[in-house]
């Protein structure tokens, strides 16, 4: 099965360049066997436990191996369905959107991408990972045409000076310790200088191309030009890879002085992203650019998380971490598909072009209203079972007011900027008039991860005990 998830989208990719008027089909048809293959890989995982192979027949350290848990088979399977629900919305407005022939085969060698990165577990084999990710996601930003040359060069430029930092990271302790397959090197790993100094070198590149904060500045520009599908995906997935693999070496290589020395700056930078993302998104008049905005804010609950889980090494912790992933992944893909759907529709870029849009595009603005839920933490959406999981881990430690008065703050300022698109949508005033008519499918397409972040609540027994038992 993970070598099917493997093959199956490079297979497309390929077939798509020579049978490019299939290549919608082919991409919906890959999208939904993955998705099937990625829930049966998930039950095979638990209920037999993870699931380990080697490529072609090498021994350990020379073959390609993957590893699939409940965590990487979960995340399979978000990246699966949401390359279908993408692709659907995709294909219902590819000829108003433009997107050009190139969105199908580069969106598939995204999934192959992502895949792989969830499976991998060499530093060498998920640099490959990330230099895939990175060059298919600055060719779908660059498809919005000549407006989104500039912002897709930039995210080009700080990708590539990101990888450099992650294989000088690499090459270091390579040479130091003659392997990279993570579980072998964390069986010799020592706390000296030339470990730490690989860690931060690799700790940078990985949040350049996370945009954690204050690494960040490529993203909202970049998720703003481009297309609404290629904003959906990069938001809720791309992002995502960088901060796996930063998990995976604070949680599973550092050793216990080094994590401790990284805990309180993780924390810190995850506070300001939420308050300066905050900010940001309040201040833009830009639709696109308040959504890309929030991103910045809302990952700064993962790296909150991640800096609490070093410091304090409390399951609750890693539990709220994966669960921020998932509830963001699928409200932003919503947020973005919504917000996306209305500015074309009603043919502005600006936060204003939404005034009225409740009556004209009812279910695209419930679809967002929806999303914001989640993003500000309202019950019982998955934003909520993060944040509950955090805010429950905190008390457990004690003495954390200060944590504690912060989520509260940087809560109320998510509500804000939220509110700041309800508010338009919902003015009396006569609502703008819409270039096209408006498309009912799209719409319901926007609502359905909108939906999914809040049912994840009918689920939150087994996610919860999920996700503390296995952090990565």
């Amino acid at each position: 099965m993970m070598v099917l998830l493997l093959v199956l989208p490079l297979l497309a990719a390929l077939l798509m360049l020579l049978l490019p008027k299939v290549a919608p089909l082919l991409t919906l048809l890959t999208a939904v066997v993955c998705s099937l293959i990625a829930l049966q890989l998930l039950l095979l995982v638990s209920e037999q436990g993870s699931q380990f192979m080697l490529l072609a027949g090498w021994g350990r350290g020379l073959a390609i191996g993957l590893e699939a848990n409940n965590l990487s088979s979960l995340l399979i399977l978000l990246t699966t369905v949401l390359q279908l629900l993408v692709a659907l919305y995709a294909f219902t407005t590819y000829r108003r959107d433009k997107l050009g022939a190139g969105f199908w085969p580069l969106s598939s060698l995204l999934q192959l991408g992502l895949t792989a990165l969830w499976l991998s577990r060499d530093l060498f084999n998920l640099y490959v990972c990330l230099e895939l990710l990175g060059i298919v996601a600055v060719a779908l930003v660059s498809l919005s045409g000549d407006k989104a040359i500039k912002p897709a060069l930039n995210y080009l430029l700080l990708s590539l000076f990101g990888s450099l930092c992650y294989l000088l990271g690499v090459a270091m302790l390579y040479g130091a310790y003659g392997v990279l397959d993570i579980s072998a090197l964390a069986l010799q790993w020592q706390a000296n200088v030339l470990s730490s100094v690989a860690l931060a070198l690799m700790t940078l590149g990985l949040m350049i191309k996370a945009a954690l904060w204050p690494l960040h500045a490529w993203l909202p520009a970049a998720h703003a030009a481009a297309p609404a599908p290629v904003s959906a995906l990069l938001s809720a997935l791309v992002v995502k890879g960088p901060l796996f693999i930063l998990c995976l070496l604070w949680l599973q290589l550092a050793a216990a002085s080094q994590a401790q020395a990284m805990a309180a700056l993780f924390s810190l930078c995850g506070l300001a992203a939420l308050l300066l993302g905050g900010v940001a998104a309040l201040r833009t008049p830009f639709a696109k650019s308040l959504v890309a905005y929030s991103t910045v804010a809302q990952l700064g609950y993962a790296m909150l998380a991640l800096g609490l889980l070093l410091q304090f090494n409390q399951p609750l912790f890693a539990a709220a971490l994966w669960l921020f992933v998932l509830a963001h992944a699928l409200a932003k893909a919503a947020c973005f598909l919504a917000i996306g759907e209305m500015t074309a529709t009603l043919g502005g870029k600006r936060l204003s072009t939404l005034k009225g849009a409740s009556q004209t595009m009812p279910l695209a603005m419930f679809a967002f209203a929806v999303a914001g839920g989640s993003l500000i933490g309202l019950p019982p959406s998955g934003g909520f079972l993060a944040k509950w999981a955090l805010l429950q881990g905190l008390w457990l430690q004690g003495n954390q007011l200060l944590y504690l008065l912060a989520i509260v703050v940087v809560t109320l300022m998510s509500a804000a900027y939220v509110f700041r698109v309800v508010v338009l949508a919902f003015d009396r005033a006569k609502p703008v008039k819409a270039d096209f008519a408006p498309h009912i499918m799209p719409q319901w397409l926007a609502l359905l991860p909108a939906l999914a972040v809040w049912a994840m609540a009918l689920y939150s027994e087994p996610l919860l005990r999920l996700l503390k038992q296995e952090g990565l």
